[in-house]
């Protein structure tokens, strides 16, 4: 079949959606599917190039009409779409999704939108997606032949709660994956232990977007909670990742006087990043609001073995176990999130536990493969 992922971001981008619809389009091309993926060119530094050697598929990329943010105007799907068999439509994407709902009503197309994640937003941006929620997202999902969702716990309680009521038949769920040949049990890395000084020590390690786009990441909420365990000089927390708030970020850090506790580590390719989770005792991410509906990063964490501290949201509490393979805190409070890490950095034997669990629930239900499966008998079933 002819496949077109449809997606705001996409690599080198760092983002979830961008790597679930990177993947999904190198499992269905390994499956013998002819793949594209149309995503906007936001900048300069994006490759023009139609074909990557790196990719089993096409690639691409977008001059937006108009862009804001991740938001980007693509008339060019208008003509671009009209010959696939499928097109598999990642959402939120602003500028993309109106654009296709369109062209569907123009032609019968095979859609099926994978939807990834309310969107919340704040101040001004906030009415702005409540009234996009209200009359355009239901007009997007009309035009739907199936409906995607990464856990059943997070459609429940998502801006499609009652579609999915009145709906049933239209929705599968298809949780994200993880590259499991990649993320894998290593040997601590001896060379980034010396580098960062952290012999002796036990390590944190924080992995999201440091940009407004990731606002909801919790990143300001777990460096409180270091400073509440700023007595403590057996662990450092390692940050990483890159974006327009790090500068705003560090400054918190250092008006806490926790320099020396928490790195910053900046991107790191992924070739780079098992490196890090190697030397991680344990993973935080303390997302803050619905915004975050999965977290792919908490099955690279738990691919390699570590235990991971995730918010009780919608969604993140299908992909930890309670007291199993990792621990949930209530999102946005400094105190409980304190107060898991301390119990973590306390008992060493029940964290490794925690990380040996994690893996086997990765390579029983996330791996890419399995999902490419599945996806693929889903769209064949509507072809």
């Amino acid at each position: 079949m002819k496949i077109a992922e449809v997606t705001a971001t996409f690599p080198p981008y760092k983002g979830g959606m961008g790597n679930v619809a990177y993947y999904n389009a190198w499992s269905l091309a390994t499956l013998g599917h002819d793949v594209t993926v149309f995503t906007p060119r936001y900048s300069k530094k994006d490759t023009l190039g139609q074909q990557s050697d790196e990719y089993p598929f096409e690639v691409q990329r977008l001059r937006p009409w108009f862009k804001y943010g991740n938001a980007g105007v693509l008339p060019q799907l208008f003509w671009k779409l009209s010959k696939f068999d499928v097109i598999h439509l990642h959402y939120p994407f602003f500028g993309g999704s109106e654009i296709l709902y369109f062209l569907e009503k123009a032609k019968d197309l095979n859609i099926v939108v994978t939807y990834h994640h309310d969107v919340v937003g704040t101040g001004a941006l906030s009415k702005l997606f409540k009234w996009h929620n209200n009359y355009v997202l239901p007009r997007i999902l009309d035009c739907a032949d199936k409906i995607l969702v990464t856990s059943w716990d997070y459609a429940q309680y998502s801006n499609i709660a009652d579609r999915l009521k009145a709906e049933p038949e239209k929705f599968e769920e298809v949780p994200c994956g993880v590259n499991h040949l990649l993320f894998k049990p290593r040997m601590r890395d001896k060379d980034l232990l010396e580098k960062h000084d952290l012999y002796g020590r036990k390590v944190i390690m924080f992995v999201g977007g440091l940009d407004k786009a990731h606002y909801f990441k919790g990143l300001n909420v777990l460096i409180q909670a270091i400073k509440k365990l700023s007595d403590r000089d057996d662990f450092r927390l390692l940050v990483v990742g890159d974006g327009d708030l790090r500068d705003s970020y560090q400054s918190m850090v250092d008006s806490f006087g926790l320099g020396k506790k928490i790195i910053f580590v900046g991107y790191l390719s992924d070739n780079e990043l098992p490196k890090y989770y190697s030397i991680a005792d344990m993973f935080v991410l303390p997302s803050i609001d619905k915004t975050e509906a999965f977290g792919i990063v908490y099955l690279e964490a738990m691919a390699s073995g570590v235990p991971v501290i995730g918010s009780d949201l919608a969604g993140v509490r299908s992909v930890i176990d309670k007291k199993k393979n990792g621990l949930l805190v209530k999102p946005g409070s400094v105190d409980n999130l304190a107060s898991m890490i301390q119990y973590l950095l306390k008992n060493p034997k029940e964290a490794k536990a925690m990380g040996k669990a994690g893996k086997e629930k990765v390579l029983e239900r996330y791996t890419w493969e399995k999902i490419g499966y599945k996806l693929d008998n889903i769209f064949r079933s509507i072809k």
